[in-house]
């Protein structure tokens, strides 16, 4: 009877500390967008402000510093089209993506090859694109990460929000 209570104990324990991992878990988002017939697609994490601010979440970034644009796995581009970002030339692949703090103010995007590890895992020897993000004061602040790929005039944009964090993106593709 002893070791069939304490059978049942460790099975309780278990599924408590398995029902905390899972609430911990932030919820991933998808974002897609078709350009002459080509794929896009960004897949990330979804953390949330829980009344805190992004001031308090990036604010205390160091420059130079990488932000995982997200939570929990790497935040995963993938594209079935050539693009370009200005002068930036990003093949079709698949890439993590991250931000990168340049100034109080003004972040980059940056492509990886490496796609898959944990969003802290960032090799920045395995970086090979940098694009500068043009920074706006969101209109209504987003409680949860979100990104979108929407289609412009010439080609699409990407845009993140978060709090009252806006960053944007235009690309083309080739």
């Amino acid at each position: 009877m002893k070791k069939f209570a304490m059978a049942v104990l460790s099975v309780l324990a278990l599924a408590g500390f398995a029902t905390v991992a899972l609430a911990q878990e932030n919820s991933r988002g998808t974002a897609t967008l078709t350009l002459n017939g080509k794929t896009l697609s960004v897949e990330y994490g979804r953390p949330a402000l829980k009344g805190r601010t992004t001031d308090q979440l990036l604010g205390n970034l160091p420059v130079g510093s990488f932000w995982r644009l997200g939570s929990n796995a790497s935040t995963t581009f993938k594209t079935g089209a050539d693009l370009a970002f200005g002068d930036v030339a990003v093949p079709a692949g698949e890439y993590s993506l991250w931000m990168q703090r340049k100034g109080d103010t003004s972040w980059n995007l940056v492509f990886n090859k490496q796609h898959g590890q944990f969003g802290t895992d960032h090799d920045a020897s395995q970086d090979f694109a940098s694009v500068p993000l043009t920074n706006s004061t969101a209109a209504k602040p987003v409680e949860t990460v979100t990104i979108k790929l929407a289609k412009a005039a010439s080609g699409g944009t990407i845009t993140i929000e978060w709090g009252t964090l806006e960053v944007a993106a235009n690309f083309k593709a080739k």
